[in-house]
């Protein structure tokens, strides 16, 4: 699966996968072979970020 280019449906996706499907964000990079530094600067420029305890990327203040 390719990374969508518009990070607001990246995060949907994201978060929408690691509901339903995977226990962390570290086995979704891995199972899709994506760059996670590209995935997190891709979201961390729109205002999100991981947080392991909601395992969702949240908008960060």
């Amino acid at each position: 699966m390719s990374i969508p280019s518009d990070p607001i449906m990246l995060m949907s996706l994201i978060n929408t996968q690691l509901r339903d499907k995977y226990p962390s964000f570290d086995e979704l990079i891995f199972a899709n072979m994506w760059d996670k530094e590209t995935v997190l600067d891709k979201l961390k420029n729109a205002g999100y970020g991981y947080s392991e305890e909601k395992n969702q990327f949240v908008k960060i203040n």
